[in-house]
């Protein structure tokens, strides 16, 4: 008869020969109390659960020795998880009373109106919502509508998911989680293509929560039938010997098996305090940066449009400057300018090119649309305040700030987001100057390489998008970059080159921390904050 501490003793009497078992499936069969003489006083002191189902860290660690011992085998199978975002909200989908996806409601609605088309703008009112950005991005997606104009179709796609039947596979996939329950990959029945749903449901964290997990399952070796056939008994296993023990079992406390420590057992993982990750990443920035010869400058978040647009010779009919693109001032609507010869001189600039040789935009500057206050659309007013501010070279200054548009929040936009600017004032100043720049920051944020391609940006001539390899993400678009025209140094008293970017820092942070949704870096998700590594 072989003596085993009790929780090696538990595990090896659940498990029977040719059967395996899962972790989760012995800790449920052994959490049940089991008589045995000084059993309670152990427990107590071995922090083992009461309860009806053991902890499965505990069972794992009872596993590992037997393991070690050869008396079981441990295999590990990698799955992912699936649940509901929020199950509370949890709603019915095609054909029920409620939908969860919004192109569903979106195209359930257009189908009632002939033809199935609609005008853009009044989907709003159809729909109910005045925000519909999110609905008609996924319409256009699916391929359930097309768009001529301002008008949306119901394509054949469309019509056919509408039919009777017609769920794709991540509504399929939806449906079996509406119980509330997580659910693993390999749970789903046939009807649904896993693979197929999870790329549809890709970046809709808002619905789905997915979780990549590892089942553990247990079976008897050879030498475990051999002990179990030969018997097995149970020893009271305890960290150390009280006075209790002594009082309440004298005439037992002799029998106990004192647990023995490895250093080398898995221990439940801690947890310390630590920086945000898009707060490390922008004190990264800063540092690279300040590394190689930078200052950094900040403006107000709320600018005029003065230095918004005008002073970087944007139009003023321009798009961009559309109220669905940026967000107005209501109250205090308007701010202050600057002195009035630098304003005459940008006035000047628009309406006939100034003294920049350019002809300019031939049109009548309204100096009351520059005085009006926006929430800043970019950073780049930050970097046209210093360069007004000392436009004498050699200079090179950065900002790091929030940034506002009217943006449809999805997995790669956001309203309100973080943006890096930069600009060097020298006379000496060149591409080759701009790119080796940008080269040896983004290497300091981890690109493998980085690559240069012709572009065009209103403000710059030449203009080039910025490309970095990022392990295996591959290439990805960084950042916009080139010299700033005439029409935007001149004005500013400005005569040497002038070389500028911008780019977003979440799109660094997403590439470092390896995530597919912007969301992720703003959203209090303790499991993925915890989980982030801050260095390698």
């Amino acid at each position: 008869m072989t003596r085993l501490p009790e929780l090696e003793y538990r595990i090896l009497a659940a498990l029977e020969p040719g059967k395996a078992m899962s972790v989760e499936e012995i800790g449920k069969k052994i959490g049940g109390g089991v008589e045995v003489v000084g059993a309670q006083v152990a427990r107590e002191h071995r922090g083992l659960p009461p309860g009806p189902g053991m902890d499965q860290s505990l069972v794992m660690a009872g596993a590992k020795q037997l393991e070690q011992k050869g008396l079981v085998k441990i295999e590990e199978t990698q799955y992912e998880e699936f649940r509901l975002t929020d199950p509370d909200t949890a709603v019915g989908l095609t054909g029920g009373s409620r939908e969860l996806l919004p192109e569903r409601r979106a195209l359930r609605e257009i189908s009632k109106i002939q033809d199935g088309v609609v005008s853009i703008a009044e989907l709003p009112k159809l729909l109910g919502e005045s925000d519909v950005r999110s609905h008609l991005r996924w319409l256009l997606k699916r391929g359930w509508c097309s768009r001529e104009a301002d008008l949306l179709f119901i394509t054949v796609t469309g019509k056919r998911a509408i039919a009777p039947g017609g769920e794709d596979p991540d509504e399929r996939l939806l449906h079996y989680l509406m119980d509330g329950n997580p659910w693993a990959d390999t749970q789903f029945p046939d009807d649904v293509d896993v693979k197929a749903a999870s790329n549809l449901l890709k970046g809709r964290d808002d619905l789905v929560k997915r979780k990549k997990r590892t089942r553990r399952t247990l079976f008897l070796t050879e030498a475990g039938k051999l002990l179990k056939d030969r018997g097995i008994e149970q020893a009271i296993e305890v960290n150390q010997l009280t006075p209790e023990m002594l009082i309440r079992h004298r005439d037992k406390w002799g029998d106990v098996v004192f647990r023995k420590y490895d250093p080398g057992l898995a221990t439940a993982p801690k947890y310390p305090g630590k920086e945000h990750p898009l707060q490390r990443v922008i004190q990264e920035i800063r540092q690279a940066f300040f590394e190689m010869g930078f200052e950094e400058v900040t403006s107000p978040t709320v600018d005029t449009a003065f230095w918004v647009f005008d002073a970087l010779f944007q139009p003023q009919d321009h798009p961009a400057r559309e109220m669905q693109d940026t967000f107005y001032m209501a109250e205090p609507k308007y701010g202050r300018l600057p002195d009035d010869k630098l304003v005459q001189a940008i006035a000047r600039t628009h309406e006939n090119g100034g003294d920049t040789g350019s002809t300019g935009w031939r049109y009548k500057w309204d100096i009351e649309k520059a005085r009006q206050l926006v929430l800043r659309t970019h950073t780049t007013s930050a970097s046209i305040r210093a360069l007004a501010a000392n436009p004498n070279p050699p200079r090179k200054v950065f900002c790091i700030g929030k940034t506002f548009r009217r943006e449809a929040t999805d997995q790669t936009h956001l309203a309100e987001f973080m943006q890096i600017d930069g600009i060097i004032i020298d006379e000496q100043a060149t591409l080759a100057t701009l790119f080796g720049t940008l080269e040896a920051f983004y290497k300091k944020m981890g690109a493998e390489e980085v690559r240069f391609r012709p572009s065009f940006f209103p403000y710059t001539e030449p203009s080039a998008e910025v490309f970095a390899k990022m392990g295996k993400l591959g290439w990805i678009e960084m950042c916009g970059s080139g010299v700033f025209r005439p029409e935007v140094t001149r004005p500013l008293g400005c005569k040497v080159p002038v070389l500028a970017w911008g780019g977003g820092v979440e799109r660094i942070a997403m590439l470092r921390f390896g995530l597919d949704d912007i969301r992720k870096l703003y959203l209090a998700d303790i499991d993925w904050l915890r989980r982030a590594r801050l260095s390698e």
